[in-house]
């Protein structure tokens, strides 16, 4: 009873976060629309599918488990992300769009005396804020996309318990943190600065022009930005590298929650190649392979909320597999009709119409013969457990054909039960009380 009070004020204060990243990210849709923008585009941190799968998972660990710093980290990220993002918009509407705007007027070498506007140029960005009401505080939130990186990096290092790997991992993430720290605050006294000088510039993604190395800049932010990149990398680098170390000595549930964490992994970097590779196709299939992009982009953080909160952690082994072989299957089938369209185009000259139909018939013949066949050869080299199980249950499937004796059908059972499934207890009921 004593902790009580703690997890519900935690509980609270995960859905308050949760609550102010959910709104932030509700804002982006017409705050996109203000700027005359996508509002999937990226000019912050994340799009708002980003941040409101990080923001959902997030909650879901902080309200369960809110001695996690897991789920505090999501919900961070969430927050930081989605107002890096409504600001981004909101900044391209004051600042390029309503404000004072001398787009486009050079002003170099022009001597008004008394004034000093000599060598000034003022070449597509705005100056001052418009009709816009807070500007400052959007300039200010802009920068979101500082500790949502940050926190990217701890919640890889983290997991899944929200502490390091081992005593060794110290200096490590206090490296991390105190280079975090600097490029962090730095964002945040760069923007203060021109808000305070009334020399704010931003771009067509809403980022301030001090942070990018434009008007405004400091050497030393340069220089710190340098540092901070490649030691964030490496950082992640080193932290992917740990947990696939801890993996190989894991076992039992540790071991599936890592799994479930490499496969979130896995799909996001598909996604990102996915996402890559539709900004230059168009039609049905560019929409189609941007789906998937997104689908695999945001794998990574419900993976995560999955593994976190232990929650159907022995599936991971089939979904993969069934992953595989359905990717596996697409690629077979998408071949085979490639080959018979042009076979037939080609080859016997029939009409495209004809090839087209010829191709979908055979295709939809083959797919559960195929669909079989690349099952079996997934679970054979990527699922074992399952594999071996499976051939267990038919060959015990194929000796009741000759059996007699009730006895050992019963104990065939029972074992066949126990080493397939694993329970942790088996029985055998027969009618007449027989066990």
């Amino acid at each position: 009873m004593i902790g009580r009070p703690g997890v519900r004020a935690g509980q609270w204060a995960a859905l308050l976060v949760g609550a102010l990243a959910l709104a932030l990210t509700v804002a982006e849709v017409p705050l996109a629309g203000l700027a005359r923008q996508s509002v999937l585009a990226s000019g912050g941190s994340l799009p708002f599918p980003f941040t409101l799968a990080y923001g959902v998972a997030g909650l879901l660990v902080a309200w369960r488990k809110p001695g996690n710093v897991i789920g505090w980290l999501m919900l961070g990220a969430a927050a930081a992300g989605a107002a890096s993002e409504s600001a981004s918009f909101y900044t391209v509407a004051d600042y390029r769009l309503h404000g004072v705007g001398l787009h486009g007027v050079g002003l170099h070498g022009v001597g008004l005396h008394g004034v000093g506007l000599h060598g000034v140029g003022l070449h597509g960005v705005g100056q001052h804020g418009g009709q816009l009401p807070l500007g400052w505080l959007a300039v200010l939130a802009q920068p979101g996309w500082a500790p949502c990186i940050v926190a990217l990096g701890l919640i890889v290092l983290l997991f899944p318990d929200g502490r390091l790997p081992g005593p060794r991992w110290r200096w490590f993430a206090g490296a991390y943190l105190a280079v975090g720290a600097v490029w962090l605050v730095g964002a945040y006294l760069l923007s203060v600065r021109a808000i305070l000088g009334h020399h704010i510039q931003v771009d067509s993604g809403g980022n301030l022009l001090a942070l990018d190395g434009g008007p405004g800049g400091a050497a030393w932010w340069g220089v710190a930005q340098d540092v901070f990149l490649p030691v964030l990398l490496v950082s992640w680098l080193a932290a992917v590298a740990g947990q696939a170390a801890s993996f190989r000595r894991s076992s039992g549930e540790r071991r599936q929650q890592l799994k479930w964490m490499l496969a979130g992994a896995v799909g996001s970097v598909g996604g990102l190649f996915l996402a890559f590779a539709s900004s230059g196709t168009h039609g049905l299939l560019g929409t189609a392979v941007g789906l998937a992009g997104w689908v695999g982009l945001l794998a990574l953080p419900v993976c995560i909320g999955v593994a976190v909160l232990k929650y159907r952690l022995f599936d991971i082994d089939r979904l993969v597999s069934r992953t595989l072989a359905y990717a596996l299957l697409t690629g077979l089938l998408v071949g085979v009709y490639a080959g018979l369209v042009l076979l037939a185009i080609e080859v016997l000259r029939l009409g495209s119409s004809v090839a087209v139909a010829v191709a979908t018939l055979a295709a939809a013949a083959l797919f559960n013969p195929a669909r079989v066949r690349v099952q079996r050869l997934v679970d054979r080299r990527f699922n074992r457990a399952r594999y071996d199980a499976d051939r267990m249950v038919a060959g015990f499937a194929a000796s009741l054909q000759d059996a007699v004796d009730l006895d050992l059908v019963r104990a065939g059972l029972a074992d066949t039960v126990r080493v397939a499934l694993e329970p942790a207890h088996v029985s055998v009921w027969l009618r007449g009380g027989a066990q």
